[in-house]
């Protein structure tokens, strides 16, 4: 029996254990903030935790946010472990009190610190995943330290982090994991094959930025679409999407780059301002060797129209990023600790 934690900020983490579960062996319980994703298997089992960081009402009678009561962070110790706040102490005890009354053989954690630390001293084999970016602060040196596996879902050669450097015995690489891994590329387009296609997909640019950008492309011939890129467009299956787009503008968020290689698709990509500049040092990876055009959040409509033309231009070339087989070999990474 494996216990999965999934990070609550965005659906990222919730698309990555959907891909990789199906590799399993083990029945799994996952935890989370988010609802049950739609399309998970009956036979798995879903625990919804309550949040850790919503306001709470004091002894007073006031209402007051987290940080109100203390520090949060054990004086730098931990990301996130607000004093005496009765959603973070619930989830917790959740997940502590299911250890002890299941026979877990493993616990991964995707991704929380202070998770990672419950579930090992509870005695359980605990599977950390890695991220992008400046992972070297004191809650992320002690996750990966009590680490049984660090799970990097990248490829070797392609992103480097120093803090992985001293834990190599434990590291496991396996390559980015799409939810599209194996799938067959559909290379049918609507209409006139010959038509250039344009697909934002996820939040890259602001509205008025996007409006512009929009109107500058079709200017200039492209047809136009987007998937989660604005209020109202979000798409629960973008694989004909990214398949009869010429190119694909995206973030640079692990799930979405991982999409884009699965379908071998031209690209502009637009680091996002994210914590510890993870979107940044993906960025910096994609221009350096060659995946895709590269550009800052705050670029022009202009230079970003420039950027999709010299996308267009450029054979795809993602053998590299190394996403078939990824999902597979990350659920054999963690499958190394169950008994």
């Amino acid at each position: 029996m494996i216990g999965w934690y999934v990070h609550h900020h965005g659906w990222g983490h919730a698309t990555r254990m959907q891909a990789i579960h199906p590799h399993l062996d083990s029945e799994v319980t996952v935890f989370s903030s988010l609802p049950r994703p739609s399309g998970l298997g009956a036979g798995t089992i879903w625990v919804r935790l309550p949040s850790d960081a919503e306001p709470v009402t004091g002894s007073d009678g006031v209402l007051r946010d987290a940080h109100e009561f203390g520090d949060v962070t054990a004086h730098g110790a931990l990301h996130w472990a607000p004093i005496g706040h009765p959603g973070h102490q619930a989830r917790l005890a959740a997940i502590a009190e299911w250890i002890a009354h299941n026979p877990v053989e493993a616990f991964v954690v995707d991704v929380s610190v202070e998770v990672a630390i419950l579930a090992r001293l509870l005695g359980v084999p605990t599977i950390v995943l890695a991220q992008p970016g400046e992972r070297t602060d004191a809650p992320h040196r002690l996750g990966y330290d009590l680490a049984d596996r660090i799970l990097a879902p990248w490829a070797a050669g392609t992103i480097e982090t120093a803090e992985l450097a001293d834990r190599e015995d434990r590291v496991r690489r396996v390559g980015a994991v799409s939810r599209y891994d194996g799938h067959a590329r559909d290379a049918a387009l609507d209409g006139d094959p010959d038509a250039r296609r344009v697909l934002f997909l996820s939040r890259t640019l602001d509205a008025p930025r996007l409006q512009e950008t929009t109107a500058l492309l079709q200017a200039d011939g492209w047809i136009v679409e987007s998937a989660g890129a604005g209020e109202n467009d979000r798409v629960d299956d973008v694989w004909p999407l990214l398949c009869r787009a010429t190119v694909v503008v995206s973030a640079a968020g692990q799930n979405g780059i991982a999409d884009l290689a699965a379908a071998d698709a031209r690209a502009v990509v637009i680091a996002q301002d994210r914590p510890f500049e993870e979107q940044e040092a993906t960025a910096r990876v994609l221009a350096a060797q060659g995946y895709a055009q590269t550009a800052s959040a705050d670029v022009s409509p202009e230079k970003l129209v420039e950027l999709v033309r010299r996308a267009a231009e450029t054979p795809p070339r993602w053998d590299g990023w190394q996403v078939r087989g990824a999902a597979a070999r990350a659920a054999a990474a963690i499958e190394e600790l169950v008994s």
